[in-house]
C-alpha cells in the first residue's frame, strides 16, 4: 500500500484556485516541473515515489491530491538545504475530509486517505463552498 503526504494549501480558497495558480506558474516558465519546496526531506520518501500522492488541505478540508513523482534535495539561495517535491500537474479530487490545521506536512497512510471522487461522484461543477458544506454535514 502506498504512503502519502498531507499538507495545508495556504493562500488558496478552492481547488480551482490551486489549479489556476499552477497553470499560471507553469506557463510563465515553460519546461519547468510543478514542485513544492518544504524544509525537511521525508525519511520515507522511497515509499511515496511513483505510488504516493500529496493530499492538499484547502479551507479546512482535504479536497484534492497530486501524484508524487520524486523528491529532490536542493540548496536554496539562503544556503539552507531543503526538499523539493516534484508533483504531476494532475489534480484528482477526493471526497472532502475535514482536517484541523497543522504545521509542515504529515505522512498519510492509504487507509486514512480519503477516496477519490471518481466519475460517479463528479462534484467539480458545484461551488467549493457548497462541497465543503455538504462534507461538513456528512453528505459526501
Amino acid at each position: 500500500m502506498p504512503l502519502h503526504m498531507i499538507k495545508l494549501c495556504v493562500g488558496v480558497d478552492s481547488v480551482e484556485d490551486l489549479e489556476a495558480w499552477v497553470r499560471t506558474r507553469l506557463s510563465a516558465a515553460p519546461g519547468t516541473e510543478q514542485s513544492h519546496v518544504t524544509r525537511v526531506m521525508p525519511k520515507r520518501a522511497a515509499e511515496m515515489v511513483g505510488e504516493g500522492s500529496l493530499f492538499w488541505v484547502i479551507k479546512g478540508q482535504v479536497q484534492v491530491r497530486q501524484p508524487i513523482l520524486r523528491f529532490d534535495a536542493i540548496r536554496t539561495e539562503d544556503g539552507i538545504e531543503r526538499c523539493r517535491i516534484v508533483l504531476q500537474p494532475e489534480f484528482i479530487r477526493t471526497r472532502p475530509l475535514p482536517k484541523r490545521p497543522f504545521q509542515g506536512w504529515r505522512y498519510l497512510t492509504a487507509e486514512d486517505a480519503p477516496p477519490d471522487l471518481g466519475e460517479s461522484m463528479d462534484l467539480s461543477d458545484l461551488p467549493s463552498a457548497l462541497r465543503r458544506e455538504l462534507a461538513e454535514l456528512g453528505l459526501l
